[in-house]
């Protein structure tokens, strides 16, 4: 009843949690994040807890927690209390008074810069065609970048006066690309092309504009006649059909306006540009060409003063002013007088574009490529033409000084001061805003690289040796040039190495230590060349490599030097990076000490800053893929047959392995330490010799489940990964989730409020010998400051928080045995202190040609078998954890991006893809996960398909781009058996073939060999490519038996293939399995796109805000919960901006905390926001869109807007069809809700197809005898009631009786519930009887009693809707909530103390929902 992205599990309300430590997998965000530090203070208060009212809001920046490694802060709290203050400054409202309008009021506020008045003036209907003016206050012009504060004299209710200004030719070009953008508002051709941060969204297709405000206006129970409820046959349960062209449908405001055409035909630069010197002292500053809709061809002086008509034609130039000259401030002016039908055009664009949401038009901070459009027609424009051919780099129109320094910006805005709130914000803010230009700018960069637009600065070398810099950045192309890593595996390492590197610089920039900088990084894919971006660092280029790296080593370790000050500030990244310091040889044999990897590069720029490039090996290498000489790897890995061979020899595990691993190990110390310490106290209260005997603490200590006891490791690694119970983050933080930015996707919700029960159930313990031992934090409930957590056991309780400290400080246990055992359990989990858990890696153990010295050979040694043990950690744990994750469907995946998260979540490399399926394959419920398997399936062929594309697409030359790709796309998926590709018409292969000039463009060349690839040749390859690369057999010829084997569809590989490899398809309806004819032709391919990679900076502050917020709605607060994620979308949206996937999670928080609490409007408008921004930032057709639009459907449904409500249901339904297709577990949910909405529209027929179909794919995903499937026979059975069909009514309800009667036993109210039913059930069947018997009997004139049919209500539909999408209200009074409070407390104990609780887990969570609700309704 819970879908994965419900924000808030209906279960047990945990009441003393004091934070909430998130379980795996729930930040607001796809990308890559990673908790912030929670790190305890010294004082022991928990670092993520934020009390707003009045109370501390006690709350450490991550900084400071991270230099000092969690030391004192004492001045934290009072300056914190402000901090939020400052935030929440009132706004007010001025009065602003334009030429030509009334005056009118604009809410502003104390922060906001002159500059963004200027930006909302350019945007209002009424005054969005000024450009060139200046705001005045009392006859003083103010300054565009003054903060409001600071201008005297501003207050409540000042009047602002728009001056128009004299124009510069600056200013003339910005007006009229201003206007130039006004006519394009509603032209989606950017959003197709992929350009300026535009991107597609289709709600508004689907609302007909009626949420929001006209909710407020429709009648409740909205007349149900009008609605048409019938969905397309398409999407109908068991369709086999999959059309593509609905996953854009046309927007009717695109059909009134779709091209700028219908204001003005044509608007040009002239081509007597620029003026001549006479007219330049007349005040011309350029000249303008257009053609308005009634075809006048005029001609446009843009002067000082304005705009005006001159006398120039085509041929003749006559700069002189027409006569009339019709002077006026704007162009929009100007051709509303010449014109008529730009007049009455231009404002209805005007209003329909104010009138789109402005989710629709803002731009998105990265750019997000669509992988199918129309045909769009190509218009002329000026603007556009202008920016191709001039070298537009960045931005610099708006920038002085042309070219951006981009390493000086991204460095500058890194040093800015972080002590406050405020100064947090401005900082992360400048960083995210350098950032996305920064990537933007590398991407264009990129293309024209490839593209051959850029000249080389070595352009005497082959094409793949080449170097560029274009715009401040350096780029380079992913081949071994050099051979500069021969030995690691030549150009599949050089492939490799950029985006190991940019993880590197992604976990080097979380940490954020002062004085350390790292590269600004951009790895692009385009055209099957992979294109690395970096900022310059200053001076680099005038200097010999060698002489400037002064620390690491430039050839793999043969010289290595090293840095006191590097050392220094990598010191301070070791620790939240669990990176070892160690020491290495150098060509002279001396001992050199290192704390990185040796390929870390340290160059001091120009600047004077320290930087740290070539990160590729920040973390430790991945034992499965690299055999050594000599070395056994653990029973577990050999088991799965590993080691492994790969294509190079930098395979490294995730950052997100190591931190689970490091956890994992941290809870066994902590059963370990506790362990000894009680039966040491056993030792001494005893004094038994028979006891002393047995358990010493040498014979206690349980071995390594890593290699002894692959169970026990299974069983302590579900705990790890699970959660760690919450008195770990408060008490004993060994600091295992420091601030690091690995992906932590918000794709699973579930999380958030069902962390509790979990939490409950995975205290079990390593060895038999434990058994009275649990560990258990919850159990000591958390006071205000100190947590302590205890060992439970039958006798008192020990502390253990004392036995282990933070930091590298001394044991505080003066007692010599506790010591003992802390030393103990150290060596046991291979900590590299004695005093305390500290585990770190040294990422250059195996590495070739790096040598340790002598007296480190035990260390070394040490290092092996952590790396050994942390490769079986990934094969034994983690794999398994997944699996076992998707069968209780916390993780959902739905499509190749989802999978791919939900293995990098849980630190799993996509190389082991392979071994994950064979996995799925030999479990015992591979029923059950049949969808998995299927997206697996479908990811490893469409990767083993990109690998071929990438070096197929290297041999093509420009001009047969489109043939070659429509070529490939039929080899891979038309059923068409001889596929032949187009090669360019002879007239375009020109004779004369310069010899000398061959090979100067990447791809150049007259090579046409990719004509030859056939279809049984390329799935030969990507069978042999699966079987080498991912270690999995493929048993498939072609496409069609693929599809056959797998229960793949062919849509859903192009859609994969698309967006992996960066195609553009034309949108139409493709015949895939026609044998007569191949399904695409060149004229269907569109684009080739960029697959960019960049580093995504963290809005850390709102971070927190949102997770306390988080914590409480878990603890029942919603209110509280409310305002602290209101809050944190104030401080994204501070850092943001207004569209980021992270503002997208708080939205649909926001919204299902409103409707919880009852506010239907509210939700129903944060939600419409959330959709509309899943859509821009993530992709229509995105699994998380996909979620959206459903969340969305019931809060309009409980609007009372039906209609609304099934056509929202209706396009998810085809959206997940297209995705993944109908057998999908999250699909049950989705036609749970269509049927609901249909029964209670009384479309009966319909509704049952799709709850029939619903309960078969439950049976099927969660065993036929789930709650789940009982609630589902539940529904069926109330419509074939509704439509008097009780025979089988009753059939259905008795099977749902049945299971809640097994499940949960009989006294249980879901099932007095289903009893009742059936009774009345059975005697509406037996009147129904009686009154047939009657008019068999009597004939026409029997008397008939008249029979209850009943339409359901809305509220009872709703009451279901809600009961499915896992939201429950119950009236509770204050001394119910007590109750509820104390018998949650009470359990929670009961189920800590290891006594099992069977009546309450027999079906996961969902007992506990059904008999205990989450979501309460109390303020």
């Amino acid at each position: 009843m819970v879908s994965k992205t419900d924000d808030i599990q209906a279960s047990v309300p945990n009441c003393n949690v004091n934070t909430v430590d998130l379980a795996e997998g729930e930040t607001p965000d796809h990308q890559e994040t990673k908790a912030p530090n929670k790190d305890p203070c010294a004082c022991g208060h928990s670092a993520s807890t934020v009390v707003m009212n009045g109370g501390r809001a006690h709350y450490h920046s991550e900084e400071e927690s991270k230099q000092d490694g969690g030391g004192d802060m004492d001045g934290g709290e009072d300056s914190n209390e402000q901090e939020v203050i400052v935030i929440q400054d009132t706004g007010f409202t001025v009065k602003i008074q334009a030429p030509g309008t009334e005056p009118f009021d604009l809410q502003v506020s104390p922060q906001e810069m002159v500059q963004e008045i200027h930006q909302v003036l350019m945007d209002r209907e009424d005054t969005c065609h000024r450009t060139c003016f200046s705001l005045q206050l009392d006859g003083n012009v103010l300054d565009n970048f003054a903060e409001l504060k600071s201008i005297e004299g501003l207050q409540e209710g000042s009047l602002l006066k728009v001056v128009e200004e004299p124009y510069t030719v600056r200013e003339a070009r910005i007006h009229v690309r201003h206007i130039r953008d006004l006519l394009k508002s509603l032209d989606p051709s950017d959003a197709y092309n992929g350009v300026d941060c535009n991107s597609l969204s289709f709600l508004s297709v689907f609302t007909d504009g009626d949420l929001g405000d006209s909710g407020k206006r429709k009648k409740k129970g909205s007349d149900l006649e009008q609605i048409d409820c019938t969905p397309p046959e398409h999407i109908l349960p068991g369709s086999k059909e999959r059309p593509l062209v609905p996953l854009q449908p046309q927007n009717k405001d695109w059909k009134v306006i779709m091209t700028p055409m219908q204001c003005l035909k044509v608007l040009t630069m002239s081509g007597w540009n620029p003026p001549p010197g006479n007219r330049k002292m007349h005040g011309d500053l350029m000249y303008l060409y257009m053609v308005t809709v009634e075809e006048r061809h005029i001609s446009i002086t843009a002067s000082t003063r304005g705009f005006y008509l001159n006398q120039s034609t085509t041929y003749t130039f006559n700069p002189k002013p027409a006569n009339p000259s019709f002077l006026s401030h704007s162009l929009v002016e100007l051709l509303s007088q010449i014109s008529p039908a730009f007049k009455k055009n231009f404002t209805v664009l005007q209003k329909t574009r104010v009138q789109r949401h402005p989710f629709e038009r803002i731009a998105t901070p990265f750019q997000v490529y669509s992988w199918t459009a129309p045909q769009v027609d190509h218009t002329m424009d000026c603007v556009r033409a202008e920016d191709a051919y001039t070298s537009r780099l960045g931005y610099e129109e708006h920038i002085p000084g042309q070219t951006r320094d981009w390493n000086e910006e991204l460095q500058t805005t890194r040093e800015l001061s972080r002590k406050n709130l405020p100064e947090r914000l401005l900082r992360e803010r400048a960083i995210f805003k350098v950032h996305s230009d920064f990537a933007a700018a590398a991407t264009r960069g990129s293309m024209a690289v490839i593209d051959g637009n850029v000249m080389a600065i070595n352009p005497g070398e082959e094409t793949r040796m080449q170097m560029f810099i274009w715009n401040n950045i350096f780029f380079s192309l992913g081949f071994d040039v050099r051979d500069h890593y021969r030995e690691l595996g030549g150009d599949a390492a050089a492939h490799a190495a950029p985006t190991n590197d940019l993880n590197g610089v992604r976990a080097y920039g979380a940490v954020d230590v002062e004085g350390l900088y790292t590269l600004g990084t951009v790895v692009v894919d385009y055209r099957g060349y992979r294109v690395t971006a970096q900022s310059i660092i200053p001076g680099i280029l005038e200097r010999e490599q060698e002489q400037s790296v002064i620390y690491g080593s430039i050839d793999f370790g043969k010289t290595v030097v090293s840095h006191g000050k590097y050392l220094e500030l990598l010191e301070r990244t070791s620790r939240p990076l669990k990176v070892q310091r160690h020491n290495v040889l150098n060509e002279k044999d001396e001992s050199v000490e290192l704390c990185s990897s040796v390929e870390c590069k340290g160059i001091i720029g120009n600047d004077g800053r320290h930087y740290i490039l070539d990160l590729l090996r920040t973390f430790p290498p991945d034992l499965n893929f690299l055999p050594v000489e000599g070395e056994e790897l653990s029973p577990e890995s050999v088991r799965h047959g590993f080691p492994r061979q790969h294509r190079h020899r930098l395979a490294c595990l995730r950052q997100e392995l190591i931190e689970a691993f490091v956890e994992h190990r941290y809870l066994l110390f902590m059963k370990m330490a506790a362990l000894q310490l009680m039966q040491q106290k056993a030792n001494k209260e005893s004094k038994m010799a028979t006891l002393t005997e047995n358990s010493s603490p040498e014979a206690a200590v349980p071995a390594l489940p890593s290699t002894e006891n692959p169970d026990a490791s299974a069983k302590s690694s579900e705990t790890s990964t699970e959660t760690l119970t919450d008195g770990k983050s408060d008490a004993v933080q060994i600091e295992t989730t420091s601030t690091s930015d690995a992906p932590q996707p918000a794709a699973t919700e579930a999380t958030t409020i069902g962390a509790a029960p979990k939490a409950e159930q995975t205290t079990e313990t390593d060895s038999p010998s434990a058994a009275a031992t649990t560990i258990n934090a919850s159990q000591a409930t958390p006071t205000e400051d100190n947590v302590v957590p205890t060992v439970t056991t039958n006798g008192p309780l020990v502390p253990v928080a004392t036995a282990i400290q933070n930091g590298e400080c001394e044991s505080p246990l003066e007692d010599p045995k506790s010591r003992e055992v802390v030393l103990n359990a150290c060596k046991a989990v291979g900590s590299i202190s004695n005093t305390s858990f500290d585990i770190r890696f040294n990422p250059d153990i195996f590495s070739p040609g790096v040598r340790f010295p002598e007296d480190s050979v035990d260390d070394i040694q040490k290092q092996k078998q952590l790396l050994k043990d942390a490769a079986a950690f990934l094969v034994s744990c983690q794999i398994p954890s997944l699996v076992k994750d998707c069968l209780d469907h916390s993780a959902l995946p739905m499509d190749g991006a989802t999978l791919t998260e939900a293995l990098h979540q849980r630190g799993i490399n996509v190389r082991y893809l392979g071994n994950v399926l064979e996995f799925v394959d030999k479990t015992p419920a591979k029923a059950q996960l049949e969808h998995f398997y299927r997206i697996g399936i479908s990811e490893l062929i469409t990767r083993c398909a990109k690998h071929i594309f990438k070096t197929y697409l290297q041999g093509v030359e420009l001009s047969a781009l489109s043939a070659a790709v429509s070529h490939f796309l039929n080899c891979f998926l038309s059923s068409f058996p001889d596929a032949v590709a187009h090669l360019p018409a002879d007239e375009l292969v020109s004779r004369r073939k310069n010899r000398k000039r061959r090979n100067r463009v990447p791809g150049g060349g007259d090579n046409t060999a990719w004509a030859s690839l056939t279809p049984s040749e390329l799935w030969k390859n990507i069978v042999s490519e699966a079987q080498s690369y991912y270690n999995f057999t493929l048993h498939c010829e072609n496409a069609d038996q693929v599809v056959e084997k797998y229960a793949l569809q062919k849509i859903t590989l192009l859609r994969e293939i698309s967006i992996k490899a960066g195609i553009q398809i034309l949108i139409k309806e493709y015949n895939f399995d026609s044998r007569h004819k191949p399904a695409f032709t060149e004229e269907d391919i569109l684009n080739i796109f960029p697959v960019v990679k960049h580093v995504n900076p963290k809005a850390s502050d709102a971070f927190h805000f949102f997770q306390s917020g988080q914590a409480k709605v878990q603890q029942g607060y919603l209110k509280e919960g409310c305002e602290l994620i209101n809050e944190a979308l104030n401080l994204f949206n501070n850092v943001y901006g207004a569209m980021h996937v992270e503002i997208c999670a708080c939205l649909r928080l926001l919204a299902r905390l409103n409707y919880i609490m009852g506010d239907h409007h509210e939700a129903l408008s944060n939600q419409q926001k959330a959709v509309l921004m899943s859509e821009r930032v993530l992709g229509v057709e995105h699994p998380n869109t996909i979620q959206e639009y459903m969340h969305l459907a019931l809060y309009c449904f409980a609007n009372g807007q039906l209609s609304t409500a099934l056509k929202l249901l209706y396009r998810a339904r085809y959206l997940m069809l297209m995705v993944c297709g109908e057998d999908h577990p999250e699909m049950a949910l989705l036609d749970s809700n269509i049927g609901l909405v249909l029964h209670g529209v009384m479309e009966y027929d319909l509704s049952l197809r799709f709850l029939e179909n619903a309960l078969a794919i439950n049976s099927k995903y969660h065993g036929p005898r789930s709650l789940k499937v009982a609630l589902s026979h539940h529904l069926v059975a109330r419509v074939y009631e509704s439509k008097a069909e009780f025979r089988s009514a009753l059939q259905h309800e008795k099977e749902g009786y049945t299971i809640y009667k097994n499940q949960v036993g009989e006294a249980h109210e879901k099932t007095k519930e289903s009893s009742e039913y059936l009774k009345y059930l059975t005697q509406q069947a037996v009147a129904l009887q009686r009154t047939m018997n009657e008019i068999y009997k009597n004939g026409s004139n029997a008397s008939i009693m008249p029979l209850k049919f009943t339409a359901p209500s809305m509220a009872s539909v709703l009451e279901q809707l809600n009961i499915i999408n896992g939201i429950i209200f119950i009236p509770l009074s204050q001394k119910d909530l007590e109750n509820l409070k104390a018998e949650v407390q009470r359990r929670q104990q009961l189920q800590e103390s290891g006594k099992s609780l069977e009546e309450l887990t027999v079906d996961g969570p969902l007992e506990l929902e059904d008999k205990m609700p989450m979501d309460v309704n109390v303020d």
